[in-house]
């Protein structure tokens, strides 16, 4: 079938790499894309808010498959269009993408199914925020904007200073737009972080493996909030008696509380999970794959991706059989320097060969452009650097040897990936 992936980043360049192994795939073509996508699959020169435009183009060109991956597209409605039009689409429809694009829904729908997450309250005012902050003088304190705000919506303060910051940068000075319209301020969780990501179509659930992201810009865990800094998967700290208790406590409610609601899920539900003293909780959901974790995951899978994917939209999950390597995988994102603020594009970068790749590791191409048989920066994160291994120390000496030999003027890498 020929394959339409929606998106241009790092993890839809993992997608189509995965949707290449299979001989389902006769041809994939990305929308927009970048740069070192372009050398995997045919790039269409379509906006990703383009709902109108893709749906023209899936029907002119017998699209059997259509891969929404991006938030913004899935929130703003277009697999919904997609199948309006008579074409298969993988992932949710408008009505359950907003277990992402509302953090305010997303919260109330924990409270009212039980599934256990941070305590917090919801304000639509500045002046209300600010003085629940006082009033309850804990630090850290977290502030998120209701809305989309392309991973960066969630401000942790550490005291009043930050959170009236947060805060007002947020509601008043709009900084994520009308996705500030309404601010959730929750309280502080500590413990490891575990991503997983998992496939549903519904009715059945089934998990992938586990990952673990790096968030902050620098090492140590300090530095800005980015969009992630580098995943490793298996997570460590994720074993088999804790996937059974997120399975029983967070997985299938949360399934069955969106079907309840009448806001079936369909497609990727993305848990941001957080083991705690007082066990799991939810950080947040995402309504898609996630960005540096499909960059470990996929590569992992080990059943045909379009026998999945299909699986998925045609609603018989709970009949395919969904395999996974024991190998483990690490990817270390090569951004441009000062990213997750300003930065420069345009830098010519070094390394790579025609596929993008050193021996053994697999480069994913993030915010890259080909221009006369060269690649250039074109983002903040440039490059995730991805390896498998027996070992996680293996697959992570493999991902920085590949970084080593990738060289473009003021990258910025965390040098402590799965330490």
């Amino acid at each position: 079938m020929k394959i339409l992936v929606v998106g241009g980043g790092g993890r839809e360049h993992a997608i189509i790499r995965k949707l290449l192994e299979s001989p389902k795939a006769e041809k994939v073509y990305c929308a927009p894309g970048n740069g070192g996508i372009s050398c995997d699959a045919e790039c269409v020169d379509i906006k990703v808010m383009d709902i109108d435009g893709m749906v023209a183009f899936a029907k002119e060109n017998d699209i059997g498959l259509a891969f929404v991956a991006p938030d913004g597209p899935l929130a703003a409605g277009m697999v919904d269009a997609m199948e309006a039009a008579g074409i298969p689409a993988f992932g949710p429809r408008a009505n359950a993408a907003v277990i992402e694009s509302s953090k305010v829904f997303s919260k109330n729908l924990m409270k009212k199914y039980g599934i256990p997450t941070a305590g917090y309250e919801v304000f639509s005012s500045p002046e209300a925020a600010l003085t629940f902050i006082r009033e309850q003088g804990k630090y850290p304190a977290v502030v998120k904007a209701d809305g989309l705000a392309l991973g960066k919506g969630v401000i942790i303060a550490q005291d009043y200073a930050e959170a009236e910051h947060a805060v007002r940068s947020i509601m008043e000075d709009k900084i994520f737009g009308d996705s500030g319209n309404q601010v959730v301020v929750e309280e502080f969780l500590t413990g490891p972080e575990v991503s997983v990501l998992a496939f549903t179509d519904g009715k059945c659930i089934k998990p992938m493996v586990s990952s673990k992201d790096h968030k902050r810009a620098l090492d140590g865990d300090q530095g800005l909030n980015t969009g992630g800094m580098g995943t490793i998967s298996p997570n460590p700290y994720y074993d088999d008696a804790m996937a059974a208790e997120c399975m029983e406590k967070i997985f299938l409610p949360t399934v069955e509380a969106m079907n309840r609601e009448g806001r079936p899920f369909q497609g990727c539900l993305y848990f941001g999970l957080m083991l705690t003293p007082d066990g799991p909780k939810v950080i947040e959901y995402n309504s898609r794959f996630g960005d540096p974790e499909t960059q470990v995951v996929l590569p992992r899978l080990k059943t045909d991706f379009v026998d999945v994917l299909m699986a998925v939209v045609e609603g018989r999950l709970a009949d395919q059989p969904v395999e996974w390597s024991e190998e483990a995988a690490a990817c270390v994102v090569m951004a441009s320097g000062g990213y997750p603020g300003s930065y420069p594009k345009g830098i010519e970068i070094t390394g790579l060969d025609d596929g993008g790749q050193v021996p053994g590791v697999t480069v994913y191409h993030a915010g890259t452009v080909k221009k006369d048989g060269k690649f250039y920066t074109a983002g903040g994160r440039v490059l995730g650097v991805t390896a498998l291994g027996n070992t996680l120390d293996e697959a992570l000496k493999k991902a920085y040897s590949g970084v080593e030999k990738i060289h473009f003027d003021g990258a910025h890498w965390r040098r402590d990936i799965g330490k």
